[in-house]
């Protein structure tokens, strides 16, 4: 018996990546997977990772393993369009237990996305991504959640959300970022008396195709990593881990908290 067994669960981009790695260790623990994403082929714009998917989306590769998945394309910025997935799934399996509000990014370079100098579209982009999505998904999920007296929310912020890096760069993207932890404990007070819990997690530097693309390196051995109490980057799998304690009776009695992900991350970059 998986831990999520009768459980359903939403994973926002889950096209590759991060993503990709909690929908399908949810979908291990037994869980049904409704999977969002701009593109579910977003795993095509780096060669790692398409080397490394087993089916032709997540969505395959969790039905392949024997799972129950389904797959939605869509800009988590689109409040109509989440609202309609959370729909979707609850009159295809029943409910809605869990939800990863994953999808969101970065853009621009760092030294055109200072505090002051970040460009309005760069800057109206990343919170529509980031902020925005991460209300209307958990929004789009609550009504269920309450009904059932019952759920787990987990969002996602960043280690660049509790530490401003030198030179001030990323502004938009850490801001959106200390928006989404704050947000989330404002949510758990929310829900809490629903029997539902919310919690954030903030991963550091974890070595996907796209962030080993940007920084050099890989899971060991990485430059930088002289400052990361464990002298390593993070891989997906250790922040799946983490998904699966919340998400999971293991964290019946965590809720509102932030959790850090960064290997004991201690310097701002």
């Amino acid at each position: 018996m998986g831990k999520l067994d009768g459980k359903v669960a939403i994973v926002t981009g889950g096209g590759r990546g991060l993503g990709r790695a909690y929908a399908r260790h949810l979908a291990g623990l037994g869980a049904k997977v409704a999977v969002s994403d701009l593109d579910l082929k977003s795993y095509a714009e780096f060669e790692a990772e398409a080397a490394a998917m087993t089916g032709d989306s997540t969505v395959d590769e969790i039905r392949n393993g024997g799972g129950e998945a389904m797959g939605f394309e869509f800009d988590v910025g689109d409040r109509d369009a989440m609202f309609a997935m959370a729909a979707d799934v609850k009159k295809a399996w029943g409910r809605i237990d869990v939800l990863v509000a994953n999808a969101g990014g970065g853009r621009g370079k760092p030294m055109e996305t200072t505090a002051t100098l970040v460009p309005l579209d760069l800057l109206e982009l990343v919170t529509r991504m980031n902020f925005f999505g991460t209300v209307h998904s958990c929004s789009a999920v609550a009504p269920t959640m309450i009904e059932q007296k019952s759920g787990k929310i987990v969002t996602v912020a960043s280690y660049a959300g509790s530490v401003a890096g030198a030179g001030g760069g990323y502004a938009h993207y850490g801001a959106n970022k200390a928006a989404i932890a704050h947000y989330t404990r404002y949510l758990a007070q929310e829900l809490g008396p629903h029997n539902i819990n919310a919690n954030c997690i903030a991963p550091g530097v974890i070595a996907t195709a796209r962030i080993v693309k940007l920084v050099g390196g890989g899971p060991g051995g990485n430059r930088g990593a002289e400052d990361i109490a464990l002298k390593r980057y993070g891989t997906v799998e250790d922040c799946a881990k983490v998904i699966e304690f919340l998400t999971t009776d293991l964290s019946d009695y965590v809720t509102g908290a932030l959790i850090p992900i960064d290997g004991g991350w201690n310097k701002a970059g």
